[in-house]
């Protein structure tokens, strides 16, 4: 049993100053003073928060999910837990389909906690059944239509599955994954119209990938499946490095979707947290520099960004409040693939911890009551 005293505990509607939070492998409660025989750590008056929940990540500190090794999972999953974040997605991408078979076992065969790392839930499956018009950083070659055949071996290892469902024809594939399987579908490099993309919520698309990015845009004539995306209560996805979205935009998605139906994300690439260098995307080259990943067509290729990261820029350009900000990178993702006993410090859920400075730096990350990573002695 372990205890933290002197934190500001991030509760999903408030923030308390003057309880200890208590807990094994699960939250066991809220209490006035530690148990005699509890592991003391002193929060030292810094935040602490649900761990955070990485639905749509490639890669970080060299690795890319696409390597389809354990090496690389391991890389990715300590990488992230040195930023809050406690579980995730490895996201694969429009590929060679052998490659990506390769990587969905290499998950399903790490699914679970991870020693001293996040813990691996299942894979977000990006592409290959996407939008050529709209496929961005995604190799166009490796686009085919959506096909229920080509992923019926993992429907157990992925939880989120990205697709344009204007591809899908007369919605079987749509239809065939609500019926058989628990995934969540997300509308994502997507040429849909306003009318699409309505009727992908109805048919029971929950989310929607990277909003703004990678899909038609809203005009004033044809709202388009960002249009869509704004108007209906899907979960939106967002990458906020004030690269991909401007920042001015955050406050109008707030108050627009509300603070319980986005979702923060990195879309990390392999150079996430390596700094100015190139870095391997789907077999294409990609440049870091100065913080922003491009093709050598000068695409964006994803991001570099963390979560705590991402945490720190939108709480700069809204008026959030702290459980509603932190809310955006744990429970919302936890809630949108079906996974809530994840994101919250209520009583039962999994210990899954992070301790955030004032500066939203990561100073300790607990997985399921084990610490798995610390900035310093607290």
């Amino acid at each position: 049993m372990k205890a933290i005293v002197n934190g500001k505990i991030i509760l999903e509607n408030a923030v308390i100053d003057n309880k200890v939070l208590v807990f094994g492998e699960k939250i066991l409660g809220l209490e006035s003073y530690a148990p005699a025989d509890a592991q003391v750590i002193d929060a030292k008056g810094m935040y602490v928060s649900p761990g955070l929940v990485d639905i749509h990540i490639h890669g970080c500190y060299g690795a890319d999910v696409m390597d389809g090794v354990k090496d690389a999972l391991l890389t990715i999953s300590r990488g992230v837990a040195k930023t809050g974040v406690t579980s995730f997605l490895p996201t694969t991408m429009t590929y060679d389909w052998a490659v990506t078979q390769k990587a969905l076992e290499n998950v399903g065969e790490n699914m679970g906690s991870i020693e001293n790392g996040a813990t691996i839930l299942g894979s977000h499956l990006e592409g290959p059944f996407i939008s050529a018009e709209y496929a961005g950083a995604q190799p166009k070659e490796y686009i085919v239509p959506p096909s229920f055949e080509m992923i019926k071996d993992y429907t157990n290892i992925i939880k989120l599955l990205t697709y344009a469902p204007e591809m899908d024809e007369n919605n079987e594939f749509t239809k065939q994954i609500r019926r058989q399987t628990n995934i969540t579908l997300s509308m994502g490099h997507t040429g849909a119209t306003y009318e699409q993309g309505v009727a992908a919520y109805n048919n029971g698309v929950g989310n929607v990938t990277h909003t703004f990015n990678g899909m038609r845009g809203l005009t004033h004539r044809e709202p388009g499946a960002a249009g869509a995306a704004l108007t209906q209560p899907f979960f939106c996805e967002l990458i906020a490095d004030n690269i991909h979205v401007s920042p001015y935009l955050y406050e109008f998605l707030l108050k627009n979707k509300g603070a319980d139906r986005l979702i923060l994300i990195t879309d990390s690439i392999a150079g996430g947290g390596m700094g100015d260098g190139t870095f391997a995307l789907g077999g294409q080259p990609v440049t870091v520099k100065n913080g922003t990943a491009r093709l050598a067509n000068g695409a964006l290729a994803g991001s570099v960004l963390s979560l705590n990261t991402a945490l720190k820029n939108f709480k700069e350009h809204t008026n959030i409040s702290l459980p509603a900000l932190f809310g955006l990178a744990s429970a919302n993702p936890a809630k949108s693939i079906g996974v809530f006993s994840k994101g919250s410090l209520a009583i039962g859920k999994d210990a899954d911890i992070a301790i955030f400075n004032e500066n939203f730096e990561c100073e300790m990350t607990i997985c399921e009551g084990r610490i798995v990573w610390e900035k310093s002695v607290i």
